[in-house]
């Protein structure tokens, strides 16, 4: 496995439990607002590491071209 498949792999994965954090702070916001909150803020964080990942498998493609 490359290490640019290796990022993509990472990506999916980390794209999925952002969306599963998303809808489960969408679906606490009316009946736990602290919890919402606390799955909405994992979510920034996710976010945030799947933008470093775009950003390393941007840089890996333009080395191999």
């Amino acid at each position: 496995m490359t290490r640019l498949d290796r990022i993509k792999l990472d990506q999916e994965k980390l794209k999925n439990r952002y969306k599963l954090l998303i809808e489960q702070a969408y679906n606490l916001r009316q009946t736990d607002s602290a919890q919402s909150d606390i799955s909405e803020y994992m979510a920034i964080k996710l976010l945030n590491k799947i933008n470093r990942l775009k950003y390393l498998s941007r840089e890996q493609q333009k080395t191999l071209v």
